[in-house]
């Protein structure tokens, strides 16, 4: 079996990370299918992620590991964790509370492209007010 094809359709776990030492990591709520958010994880956040069932990831603007929900207490229980055919990204199937996004919506995408505009809209609403959770 040629490598790709190994990868490609083999069982062993290869994740590919970039050469940042990064992969994709995209949190979908394993109840709706919603999709929260999309971080990135190293080696070691994957392997507590693994290890703990808990969403550990990698914070590229402040060059650390972070347990989602280590500040807020909005964390990400792991039941699945999907592969993509290079095993480079991964979907984490995960229960969460209400808030996943910093700034206080559920998920992450929270607005979208109007048609044909370059224009944001809101479609989706607040579900609990960001500056009582982080103090800054």
């Amino acid at each position: 079996m040629a490598a790709d094809e190994k990868i490609e359709v083999g069982t062993n776990f290869e994740p590919k990370f970039d050469s940042n030492g990064l992969i994709t990591a995209i949190s979908q709520d394993i109840n709706t299918g919603e999709v929260l958010m999309v971080a990135y994880m190293n080696r070691e956040a994957l392997d507590l992620t693994v290890k703990t069932g808990n969403a550990v990831f990698y914070s590229r603007s402040r060059k650390k590991l972070w347990k989602k929900g280590e500040e807020s207490g909005h964390v990400q229980k792991v039941k699945q964790i999907l592969v993509d055919c290079d095993q480079d990204c991964l979907i984490l199937k995960v229960q969460a509370d209400a808030g996943q996004c910093h700034v206080g919506f559920r998920s992450c995408f929270y607005r979208a492209l109007k048609d044909n505009s370059k224009e944001l809209e809101f479609i989706a609403e607040k579900v609990y007010d960001p500056d009582k959770i982080y103090k800054k």
